[in-house]
């Protein structure tokens, strides 16, 4: 009996800021007898979105938040729902909380990578306009294992850098606009998946990494080395990616990064932990002032005087870290 022939029928799709008018045309363009299922990862952290419901208008597919666990159907567009990733096992779709990836839950690298070990061949990797570099990775994976994949020209894109890191870091199939895509994703679905490919160790390593299975520590040592760099969402070691383009960073809780998501993330971090410290300082000195004038009043000016300098002392360097949070 002759065996039947496997086609490319796994979309998947990453993309972050400037991205809705490109996916609202995709939408448009796309058969109704897709012979594929699409799986959309945008970057929306833990705000609603009514994304599933503006696919579903713009065109044919119907569009959807997925239920942890729902088959994957051809003909159907599945977004990841807010602070979830969104992961394929098999022909089912798999909703985590896991630790967030270059910053983000949902990320688009943990669905490529999911992609590319599930079904292989029968994958296409699609990045779209957003910042950073997100998804690169995840393109590599696909490629590693017999996948396509499909980039929008930077100069198409609204925010340029990820189409931009995917270019410069994967040897791309095909680059597309906005005008292009659909018809390119139409066609590409119709052709036949190349032979099976085995899946790279690197790639099974990190994904057990980042959905906690299998032996952490082992594995990381089995892809990085350890830095001298603390993650700075659980300020554990993080280890490097050996042979990685761009730089990676990853800890043994699951969370990873880009250098460029790093020096982003260390950045926001930062932020807040300074933001905290004016609040206090700025608490503080307002405690102080109100106690100064409750001796004075009890008459107690010494003391008042001495609270008093404190929070003189103390609104200096209040000033001075005020400057400082506003110039990072």
């Amino acid at each position: 009996m002759a065996t039947a022939t496997l086609h490319r029928d796994i979309i998947v799709i990453g993309t972050s800021a400037g991205s809705v008018p490109v996916l609202l045309e995709l939408a448009k363009g796309l058969p109704p007898d897709l012979p594929a299922s699409v799986l959309i990862v945008v970057h929306i952290g833990a705000h609603p979105s009514t994304l599933p419901e503006l696919l579903s208008a713009s065109g044919p597919l119907t569009a959807v938040h997925p239920r942890n666990l729902e088959r994957m159907e051809r003909g159907r567009i599945y977004v990841a729902p807010p602070d979830h990733h969104m992961l394929i096992n098999g022909r089912n779709i798999r909703l985590t909380r896991d630790a967030k990836e270059n910053h983000a839950r949902p990320a688009i690298d943990p669905l490529f990578r999911s992609a590319a070990i599930a079904h292989g061949t029968r994958t296409i990797g699609v990045i779209l306009s957003g910042r950073l570099d997100d998804g690169t990775a995840g393109l590599q994976a696909i490629q590693a294992c017999g996948g396509l994949t499909v980039v929008q020209d930077p100069e198409d894109a609204e925010e340029s850098q990820m189409p931009q890191s995917a270019l410069d870091n994967v040897r791309v199939d095909h680059v597309v606009t906005c005008e292009t895509l659909p018809a390119t994703l139409a066609s590409l679905v119709r052709q036949a998946a190349g032979a099976e490919i085995a899946v790279p160790r690197r790639i099974v390593c990190e994904q057990q990494i980042s959905e906690g299975e299998g032996d952490t520590m082992e594995n990381l040592d089995a892809i990085g080395t350890p830095s001298k760099i603390v993650c700075p969402e659980c300020n554990g070691v993080l280890w490097e990616m050996r042979d990685a383009k761009p730089r990676r960073f990853r800890c043994h809780t699951g969370h990873a990064f880009t250098a460029a998501s790093l020096i982003y993330t260390q950045r926001t971090k930062m932020d807040e932990a300074l933001w905290n410290a004016l609040r206090a300082m700025e608490e503080r000195v307002a405690l102080l002032r109100s106690m100064a004038g409750s001796h004075r009043e009890a008459g107690n000016a010494r003391e008042g005087d001495r609270l008093e300098r404190e929070a003189t002392h103390l609104t200096q360097h209040a000033t001075q870290l005020q400057a400082m949070v506003a110039g990072s």
